[in-house]
């Protein structure tokens, strides 16, 4: 098995079409259900509105902080699940089954295991120890 992350992406809308977004949710409770009977779901959660974002880029010796999300885009990351599914078709077909991904998009990315992170940052010439597994957990 893989673990996989599903980011939900989509347009933050006025208060009417959320309100119609929102009577979805009998549909993401059954997703939600399923995919924990399934044995899939390791996590869920939704994201607070874009406007309560800050953005963190250190470049140099400067930090900037910045109110909101750095990208300029219409779709926003409103939340992510993290499936443990046997290979990407099965990530793919659930994906599928999130109800945002009619008015949204759903990005489903692999997630690196730590001991797999540690051997990347490892070959890079980082120096780590074995235990720093466990810290990246």
């Amino acid at each position: 098995m893989a673990q996989y992350m599903l980011l939900v992406y989509q347009q933050e809308v006025d208060a009417g079409e959320q309100a119609e977004r929102e009577r979805e949710m009998p549909i993401f409770v059954e997703l939600h259900r399923s995919l924990r009977e399934a044995g899939l779901l390791l996590g869920v959660q939704r994201l607070r509105s874009v406007e309560s974002a800050t953005s963190v880029r250190v470049r140099g010796a400067e930090t900037e902080i910045t109110d909101g999300p750095f990208a300029i885009t219409k779709e926003v990351l409103a939340g992510y699940y993290i499936l443990d599914c046997e290979d990407l078709d099965e990530a793919l077909e659930q994906a599928a089954r999130v109800p945002a991904a009619r008015w949204g998009t759903v990005e489903v990315r692999p997630v690196m295991p730590p001991d797999e992170w540690l051997n990347v940052a490892r070959q890079a010439g980082a120096d780590l120890p074995d235990a720093a597994v466990e810290d990246l957990a």
